[in-house]
């Protein structure tokens, strides 16, 4: 049976990603022996970080870590990766080693931009042990399908402290009245501090910074209010905020502590008319991001009087080693120190090493910043391999690369948040036939490509299984091909109920034959024999004859690939429709 052009395509990649393939999906650490056959590396037992030579550590992917991090980072990486070290602030030495980094692992001293990743060709993973994303191209690794990640809640806690002592600090005075003792004076009566019990602070910006802050001061006996644009009455009121308006929170505040991501709307949005609307005697506390407080105004303000104190851990250019408000005795200052805390800084490090570990292993990455599909449930995420599988199986069958594509979800499932299982059929569906890596990050961009469309539908009922999914191609002259999967038992089988309509009970694994032929008396026994002869031995198979007409449907799985020759063999002796060879690892 002629190949089509699609096929010919489709088989000349190995969607299992070896040899540098699926960066979500890469081959599990073995190496090619002298006759072709997989065989096993050495035992991990055998130590392979204290090993210098790299020939032993076979295959191994190599994790690059560009910038100082914590031992902890290190150990949660495990033992079946390869760590290497480059002093990454020096760009020559960066780029002569990241063309071999599977995963590079970085702070905010090193910077990865464009040049950096098209030197990179196998990298999967760019890991910020922190939250800032400042110092990486986001843009460029999500076109060449690499996975942005950070620690988004590594530092939450220290940052919240942090903010909570500058203002406490302020309150109280306390570096002046610290300076004035080491200098062998005693000025009780000149430091004279104000309490935070009975006050009413304001939180500009409820994120989960914020939050804390809230939180925490709130036990102080203080009166929380807010300001979030992007957060309703109703969540305010469950943490025991009242929300107000920006003017509203300026007016009234005794304290005012900002907790903004720094964007065009936000830069300078404390400045020198929002100053003038605050209550005078107030204390304003920056230690979220440089550049929302207008450094000058502020320190304008409190030399006229009307502004109490400060405490400023960012600043709008830094380093900064020189402000009108390192005059000030009523500020207190801190050089961003915000994450500077061991436990923020092992927390980031463990953070994102948990990230790339799951990557390498072909998981789902919960911080990954430039995938789309939201977060991702405990329901859900054991179906993102299944509808990967089904995605490849819709690629195999169809004669030409659809242009449509119909994930539809159908049972309990649909109550949850699936919008991720679109990205999953996606990376299927052009793993078959894309020679460069497939991703949840580059997927949406090759169907945009490529003129394919995508969506999810959802429906309550399931007559048969408790949840499925099925996924639908459709091709430019009309065809359609049709596949649903199931997740089976406590376990959670991963199985394929049905093909273009017929149905089956078969896992979703290893190497299948599809073959739709004309049924006839001896064509399984045809088809046995010529698999035996070839060596192929037969695992399960599952026969579903057509409910109208004279076909039927075979689903085999099988213990090797079938050679083309027998494939050939197979087509004329049955008659075949169809036969295709669908590698479902």
């Amino acid at each position: 049976m002629a190949a089509t052009r699609f096929a010919r395509l489709r088989r000349a990649r190995d969607p299992r990603g070896v040899d540098g393939g699926d960066p979500l999906r890469p081959a599990p650490p073995r190496s090619r022996s002298p006759r072709g056959r997989w065989r096993r590396p050495a035992s991990p037992g055998s130590a392979a970080l204290a090993i210098p030579d790299y020939a032993v550590r076979v295959n191994l992917p190599v994790v690059l870590i560009a910038d100082k991090l914590a031992e902890s980072t290190v150990a949660a990486l495990g033992d079946q990766v390869e760590v290497r070290w480059v002093d990454g602030p020096d760009r020559e030495k960066l780029l002569a080693a990241v063309p071999e980094a599977d995963a590079l692992l970085v702070r905010s001293a090193t910077t990865v931009d464009a040049e950096v990743l098209a030197a990179a060709p196998k990298l999967k993973i760019v890991a910020r042990a922190g939250v800032g994303l400042d110092n990486v191209d986001v843009d460029a690794a999500t076109a060449r399908g690499v996975l942005v990640v950070n620690a988004p809640t590594s530092n939450i806690h220290s940052a919240a402290e942090h903010a909570i002592a500058l203002l406490l600090a302020a309150a109280r005075q306390i570096p002046a009245a610290d300076a004035t003792l080491r200098e062998r004076t005693w000025k009780r009566s000149k430091f004279s501090g104000t309490e935070i019990f009975g006050k009413t602070v304001g939180v500009v910006g409820l994120g989960r910074i914020g939050q804390l802050v809230a939180q925490r001061i709130a036990a102080f006996g203080a009166h929380i209010v807010a300001y979030d644009p992007y957060v309703s009455s109703a969540r305010a009121a469950q943490l025991g905020i009242e929300l107000l308006s920006l003017d509203e929170l300026l007016a009234q505040a005794d304290f005012i502590s900002v907790h903004l991501p720094k964007t065009p709307e936000t830069a300078g949005l404390i400045d020198k008319e929002a100053l003038a609307k605050t209550k005078p005697g107030v204390i304003i506390v920056n230690a979220a991001r440089g550049g929302l407080v207008d450094e000058a105004a502020l320190a304008e303000a409190i030399n006229s009087g009307h502004v109490r104190g400060a405490g400023l851990d960012v600043f709008a250019t830094e380093p900064c080693t020189d402000s009108p408000l390192f005059d000030l005795p009523q500020v207190v200052v801190t050089p961003h120190l915000g994450a500077s805390t061991g436990e923020a800084q092992d927390r980031a490090g463990t953070d994102v090493a948990e990230s790339v570990r799951l990557a390498l292993a072909g998981e789902f990455v919960p911080n990954a910043v430039n995938v789309g599909g939201g977060a991702v449930s405990e329901e859900v995420a054991p179906w993102l391999d299944l509808v990967r599988k089904l995605g490849v199986l819709v690629a195999a069958l169809a004669d030409e690369l659809p242009v449509s594509l119909t994930v539809q979800v159908r049972g309990e499932l649909a109550a949850e948040e699936v919008e991720v299982l679109k990205l999953s059929a996606l990376r299927g569906l052009f793993s078959a036939v894309i020679e460069d890596p497939v991703t949840f990050v580059n997927a949406p961009a090759l169907a945009a490509e490529r003129g394919v469309t995508a969506e999810i539908t959802k429906a309550s009922e399931s007559p048969n299984h408790r949840s499925v999914v099925d996924v639908r191609g459709v091709a430019a002259d009309g065809s359609v091909v049709n596949v649903a999967g199931t997740l089976s038992g406590p376990q959670l089988v991963e199985k394929i109920v049905q093909i273009n309509g017929r149905n089956f009970d078969l896992r979703a694994q290893g190497t299948n034959l599809v073959i739709n032929y004309a049924d006839q008396p001896g064509a399984l026994g045809k088809i046995g024999t010529l698999l035996g002869s070839a060596g192929v031995n037969i695992q399960a198979a599952q026969l579903s004859e057509d409910t109208e007409g004279d076909n039927a449907t075979i689903l085999l799985r099988l213990d090797q690939d079938v050679p083309e020759s027998v494939r050939s063999e197979i087509a004329t002796a049955v008659g075949a429709n169809k036969l295709e060879v669908v590698d479902l690892s």
